[in-house]
């Protein structure tokens, strides 16, 4: 058989075919042209063919059925790069691969809607070769024509804001068209040949509708095992084109969702900081499932340098004519997150404060709720110091605290005495303030209120009387402390 062969071609360094030389070089000009040149008993070797050894056999198969083949929506994409490559267009024959395949994508606009996401899926296995020859252009031409044809929204156009019907800016950002479920399964690098010719890629992208088309197409790509760093580029064209609409069609917890959809997938630094600016500046509007995002790299359960810095973001976009409403509101929110972040084990004394401290001290009315965040670190790391417990309770306004949970404080086993000692020293200072507001108020009232305001000075010398016992007691506390270790050195005044 192999003296009846006098053609040998080897494939990608893999596979060797013997073949007739006539029969091939009679559809082929380039391998007519190279043959002319070959030195005899030489075999050819052509690399990096399109598909490899099986996009080969079909070339070979056409040309050993006389120019015939069955032409389909899997095949097309891979014959047409062949035919290319190997130059098989009507100088050689009439109708040759070329016309045919190019005849055959020239009417896959009238096949159905999963004909051409085949074709296009198919010319991955080959995409330098399909996209250097235009055949990735020509199949995305028509696929973006079938979607224009079956769809009332226009993939080209300026940016589409949401109705103002809508009953939230997410109703509109997160709705989905029919294509999109069917485009998931297009590799990164066919849906950024999409973009790019939607002239939607990178910063250019301006568009709602395409960039809800990416959401949910990296939503899908997170959830496969597949290599995240090669959906950077469409990540960071997604953060564009939120950025551009920002809150008009993504709520608080929208942008979180997009974050957590976008954490991962190689979102440069510049991207990512842009999408925190856009969440850092809406968050007193968020929950607190909101801000639990999950931490990464074991230093800790919950990702607490994210919500730091986006609270900076809103810290530092207040000031100037800061609303003093959004600052309370979103101080009682950090107050609710610090008391979840509390028990875990991983959280340094350092990152507690900072998160306890990232607020001015205008945006809390009470401190009740640092105070059990305290409380509950203290009981969840029971091996801190006493340096360490001072420490960590110095985020306490003592004077902004309730009398309930100042009595709470100064009972804490784990709360240092002085600490105890100070918070009760500004509670009672407190008192103090409001029974001469008492007493004012009795100079000035009628008869018929003085038994009130008898009753509200009886109240008053029973918080004193209560304070003094509680402060006797934390006292004595720190005495039999300070015996043992320094004698009675360092105690404080009120003692």
């Amino acid at each position: 058989m192999h003296e009846l062969c006098d053609l040998k071609v080897h494939i990608d360094g893999r596979h060797v075919f013997f073949l007739h030389q006539k029969v091939l070089c009679t559809f082929s000009g380039r391998l007519k042209r190279t043959v002319r040149s070959l030195p005899k008993g030489l075999g050819l070797r052509i690399m990096e063919f399109p598909g490899g050894p099986r996009g080969f056999e079909l070339v070979s198969c056409f040309c050993y059925n006389n120019g015939s083949i069955d032409i389909n929506p899997s095949n097309v994409g891979l014959l047409h790069s062949s035919a290319i490559l190997l130059e098989m267009t009507e100088e050689m024959v009439d109708g040759n691969l070329v016309r045919q395949t190019e005849a055959f994508l020239d009417g896959l606009f009238d096949c159905a809607w999963n004909d051409i996401i085949t074709a296009l899926k198919s010319c991955e296995l080959f995409f330098h070769a399909a996209d250097s020859c235009g055949l990735l252009q020509k199949l995305i031409s028509t696929l973006l024509a079938k979607i224009a044809s079956n769809s009332e929204n226009a993939l080209i156009s300026s940016v589409s804001f949401p109705s103002s019907a809508s009953s939230s800016p997410d109703a509109s950002a997160f709705n989905w068209e029919w294509w999109f479920d069917d485009l998931t399964v297009l590799a990164p690098g066919t849906v950024e040949k999409i973009m790019k010719a939607l002239g939607a890629y990178g910063a250019d992208n301006k568009n709602l509708l395409l960039t809800r088309f990416l959401l949910h197409y990296l939503k899908t790509a997170a959830q496969k095992p597949c290599c995240r760093e090669k959906h950077s580029g469409l990540a960071d064209t997604a953060v564009h084109g939120v950025a551009v609409v920002g809150a008009a069609a993504f709520s608080c917890r929208g942008l979180f969702r997009v974050m957590r959809v976008l954490t991962g997938l190689g979102l440069s630094r510049e991207c990512k900081g842009k999408l925190e600016r856009a969440t850092g500046q809406v968050l007193d509007q968020a929950t607190l499932d909101d801000l639990l995002v999950t931490g990464h790299g074991g230093s800790g359960v919950y990702d607490v340098n994210l919500i730091l810095r986006l609270v900076r973001t809103f810290v530092n976009s207040e000031e100037g004519g800061s609303s003093l409403q959004r600052m309370k509101k979103l101080g009682r929110l950090i107050d609710k997150y610090i008391v979840e972040i509390s028990p875990d084990q991983n959280l340094k004394i350092s990152k507690f404060l900072e998160v306890a401290e990232c607020l001015p001290d205008s945006a809390r009315d009470c401190f009740d709720g640092v105070y059990k965040a305290v409380d509950i670190f203290l009981e969840s790391h029971p091996t801190l110091t006493v340096e360490e417990r001072t420490r960590l309770c110095g985020c306490l306004n003592y004077e902004k605290l309730t009398l309930e949970a100042c009595k709470e404080l100064a009972k804490g086993r784990r709360v240092p005495p002085t600490v105890a000692v100070q918070a009760l020293a500004s509670q009672q200072h407190k008192v103090e303030n409001w029974s001469s507001i008492c007493k004012l108020r009795s100079i000035a009232s009628s008869e018929s209120e003085e038994e009130e305001q008898e009753e509200e000075e009886e109240e008053q010398q029973q918080l004193r009387l209560s304070f003094q016992r509680m402060m006797m007691e934390v006292c004595r506390n720190m005495k039999g402390r300070s015996a043992i270790s320094h004698g009675s050195k360092g105690l404080p005044r009120l003692c």
